[in-house]
């Protein structure tokens, strides 16, 4: 919990010092699908290989055209594979994220179509649902992903996101802490509306 209030206060910092008239202010809004790693679990209690729901919510902040940063929340859910001991877990996380505006790297893309990287640093808190209460877990994570965002308008786009978030964590000792619960890393796909709240979304496109 000390971590997280920390990267809020970090993020606050930023949007503090932050000037310019081009800048954009955004909310972001997603839903979607996650793939555990299968050496998150331990033997018996292995995941399903796609599970609903992912729930991403984000505030990015664009410092120039290219630079930004967002701090943004996941959650997750995760139930047994079918032929795994039953058990369900909630994943959730939270990221303070670099942005950049890859856009003109994907120029052969219409132009209504925008394309943005984002990575940084987090931290995940694991928690088993059912018989396995006592089995929660947390770890410092690292973040990874890729957005492409189809205009709507000026304030609105919707786009489509796939990230790679890496869990940096021990192995279950002993074993037995491992049930119903997962160390490992995550790959999720969302499908998401993104929100300005000041500024031109797509005005450092055109320039």
């Amino acid at each position: 919990m000390k971590f997280c209030l920390a990267m809020c206060f970090l993020f606050c910092g930023f949007l503090s010092f932050s000037q310019g008239d081009t800048s954009t202010f955004k909310v972001q809004v997603a839903l979607g699908l996650n793939n555990p790693s299968t050496d998150g679990f331990v033997q018996g209690f292995e995941g399903k290989t796609l599970n609903f729901p992912t729930v991403n919510l984000g505030l990015q902040y664009m410092f120039s055209k290219k630079i930004g940063a967002k701090l943004d929340y996941g959650f997750s859910r995760i139930s047994n594979d079918t032929d795994a001991q039953e058990f369900k877990l909630n994943y959730s996380r939270i990221n303070a994220q670099i942005v950049y505006n890859a856009t003109p790297i994907f120029s052969f893309l219409p132009q209504n179509m925008g394309t943005f990287i984002h990575a940084g640093p987090g931290f995940t808190k694991v928690k088993p649902l059912g018989n396995y209460t006592q089995n929660d877990t947390s770890n410092l994570n690292a973040m990874a992903g890729i957005e492409f965002h189809f205009g709507i308008s000026d304030k609105l786009s919707v786009y489509i996101d796939t990230s790679y978030i890496m869990g940096f964590s021990d192995d279950f000792n002993p074993i037995s802490n491992g049930f119903g619960s997962f160390n490992g890393n995550l790959l999720t796909v969302t499908l998401g509306a993104s929100i300005s709240l000041s500024g031109c979304y797509y005005c450092e496109q055109n320039d």
